[in-house]
């Protein structure tokens, strides 16, 4: 919460709160907003309440082709003036490259003022080498390279060990980040079912075959659920993508244990360690609250 001045300043000690997150700019810990179609007044009204909690901005597939090129203009500005990262959505890179036109759209992207290029196979399916030679030209673009892994057709899944060859190519041929696809319904893909609960003995098995290099990974977690396992599973300070919009403050609170679902946590370990007494009057200055990732 550095450099905002909170509301609830003085009725107890935000900091105690919020102090297991990382700052921006960060590389771990980010929160990644999926845009499908939010207008420039909804979004500097989003950026106003919660810009100091979003690292970057993807917008959806292939709506930046559909949209005035002055309306996206003014929307990448916006997100400059706040330091958030904005790329356009794989599925435009992947029409681009059907087309032959990977150089040209990177050197696009970069007039236009995007920061970043995603790069996935989410439809189409590359050899490694042109992979390899895509994350190159987004580099050569001045733009940063976050590769995808994973497939939308459910019919069409990878396994974990697939993946995680995929995650360590990728970063090893300089990927910034690896999103872990996840679609924006969060059914049926990757880590999750048809039903968009995580199938955890597929979780524990990519993040083992990827070993210390999962702190680069962000998974697409679209639902409130989702959410909730992953900070829980991963601690405060996971990568998570396709967000919307208007969940990113909901999001933040997770992450810092103002929702029940971590703040159970915090409440408890405050408790073992003997700061929080339940029958203590109180003192009248603020608790000091422990934080905790469990």
């Amino acid at each position: 919460m550095s450099g905002v001045d909170s509301a609830w300043k003085g009725v107890w000690s935000l900091d105690a709160i919020v102090s297991r997150r990382l700052r921006r700019p960060r590389t771990t810990g980010v929160t990644m907003v999926m845009d499908t179609g939010l207008g420039l007044s909804a979004m500097r009204d989003t950026l106003d309440l919660a810009s100091q909690h979003i690292d970057q901005w993807k917008f959806g597939f292939g709506t930046t082709a559909l949209m005035p090129r002055a309306a996206l203009e003014a929307k990448l500005a916006l997100l400059r003036e706040h330091n958030i990262l904005a790329y356009p959505g794989g599925t435009l890179l992947e029409a681009a490259v059907v087309q032959e036109h990977c150089r040209v759209f990177m050197k696009r992207a970069a007039e236009l003022g995007f920061g970043a290029a995603e790069i996935s196979e989410g439809t189409i399916d590359l050899p490694g080498e042109r992979r390899r030679r895509m994350i190159d030209c987004a580099r050569n673009a001045g733009l940063q390279p976050i590769t995808e892994v994973g497939r939308k057709d459910p019919a069409r899944q990878l396994s974990a060990e697939e993946l995680a060859v995929q995650v360590l190519q990728d970063l090893d041929w300089g990927a910034s980040w690896v999103i872990v696809e996840g679609r924006e319904s969060g059914q049926g893909v990757g880590i999750y079912d048809r039903c968009g609960d995580i199938r955890s003995s597929f979780l524990d098995e990519l993040t083992q075959r990827v070993g210390d290099v999962a702190s680069r990974l962000i998974w697409e977690a679209p639902l409130r659920d989702q959410q909730s396992y992953l900070v829980c599973r991963f601690g405060a300070n996971v990568s998570l993508g396709n967000i919307p919009p208007q969940e990113c403050l909901a999001l933040e609170a997770l992450r810092c244990g103002l929702r029940f679902e971590t703040f159970a946590a915090v409440a408890k370990h405050s408790r073992d360690a003997g700061v929080w007494d339940p029958a203590s009057i109180e003192s009248g200055g603020p608790a000091n609250l422990v934080a905790s990732d469990e």
